[in-house]
């Protein structure tokens, strides 16, 4: 149930940070979403390769504000 949690709240910030326009807004939540990513990489919520796709491909979103 835990994990359940922690992937639901992971998945709404990331869907936050894709609809964010301010830059440095952005910036500042990458670093938190990809910090809550990693933890569920760690622990096997999701595969280590989704994660880092996904950090890819938020990493590009970020760089093209």
């Amino acid at each position: 149930m835990k994990n359940k949690y922690y992937a639901r709240t992971t998945r709404s910030a990331v869907k936050k940070l894709r609809g964010t326009t301010d830059k440095e807004a952005a910036t500042e939540q990458y670093s938190e979403v990809v910090s809550m990513i990693d933890k569920l990489a760690k622990n096997n919520v999701i595969h280590k390769n989704k994660a880092s796709n996904l950090k890819s491909k938020l990493a590009k979103h970020v760089n093209s504000l």
